[in-house]
């Protein structure tokens, strides 16, 4: 009888991910809509750091900038207005082998979402956010959002807004983000650099980006374009420490078009890591029971 043993039989090697692999559908934006430049971005940036595709979901609510889902050839998932950010919590705790990101505008994060931004916040979900501000809800054609400044004209407010606009870096200060940074779609490399940073941190990471809405909205960010006569200034890191939340606050108050680049980070254990160590401790004391036993006696204790 021979005993020769079969050689071990190689993995085989995943190809690289490219721009091509992740493109979906042709994206439907209006022309010249700062959003293109956004999903362009977030090609590049999946392309130089190699997740593999099969890892990558994205989410998102209801609004223009969250079509992202129909435009990524990942998993992606389109969910009910505001309530992205619930549905990429389940995923992210359930499935830690994987990449979640996020993509909403101002009115589906600082309205209808809000509630449910800081308590992702707070809880240091591990995924990455991207909000699309563009200060006006586009895709219902022109009604005042959380983030529209004060005095300007929409269908819902034709005299102007009355009522004082959200600021959306101190929101996310106050409610625990580890992560928050704030960049401009015309801004290309800066885009790159702040998504690939907020990517590679380990908790709830979350990017405010201004995204004109040149149908309803064109010219909201003028001043924030220096190809528009407008200021671009970069937050010194050498001068501001990102683990200082009160200097975060101070420059969070600074009037339009304020400072970009990241406004705060720090680390801190996520949720993923403490419910994970909850789950193993538990299996621990019974034995190594299954997540699945665990669960069926918790819900006999509770008859």
């Amino acid at each position: 009888m021979s005993t020769a043993v079969a050689p071990a039989t190689a993995a085989p090697v995943a190809d690289k991910l490219t721009k091509k692999q992740l493109i979906a559908d042709h994206p439907t934006w209006c022309p010249g809509c700062g959003d293109f430049a956004v999903l362009a971005v977030f090609y590049k940036v999946l392309e130089k750091l190699q997740i593999p595709q099969e890892k990558i979901v994205v989410v998102a609510g209801i609004g223009c900038s969250s079509r992202f889902p129909y435009f990524m050839n990942t998993h992606s998932l389109h969910f009910i207005h505001g309530r992205a950010l619930p549905l990429a919590t389940g995923v992210s705790l359930s499935r830690p082998d994987v990449h979640v990101f996020v993509f909403g505008g101002d009115g589906d994060g600082f309205s209808i979402g809000g509630n449910h931004l800081n308590h992702a916040a707070r809880k240091n979900i591990k995924l990455t956010y991207v909000i699309m501000d563009n200060f006006v809800y586009g895709l219902t054609k022109n009604q005042t959002s959380p983030t529209t400044p004060i005095g300007r004209k929409s269908k819902t407010d034709p005299i102007g807004a009355i009522d004082r606009p959200i600021n959306p870096m101190k929101q996310l200060l106050a409610s625990g983000a580890t992560f928050i940074g704030r960049t401009h779609a015309t801004q290309v490399k800066h885009m790159d650099e702040l998504f690939t940073r907020a990517i590679e941190h380990d908790g709830f990471s979350v990017i405010e980006c201004l995204s004109e809405c040149t149908m309803f909205y064109p010219g909201a960010f003028d001043d924030g374009n220096p190809r528009k006569g407008g200021a671009f200034d970069v937050i010194d890191e050498k001068q501001h420490d990102v683990k200082d939340d009160v200097a975060a606050f101070k420059l969070a108050d600074l009037p339009s078009p304020g400072k970009f680049g990241v406004f705060y980070q720090v680390n801190r254990p996520t949720k993923n890591e403490l419910e994970q160590r909850w789950i193993d401790d538990s299996q621990a004391k019974l034995g190594g029971a299954s997540q699945k036993d665990i669960l069926k006696k918790r819900f006999e204790a509770m008859r």
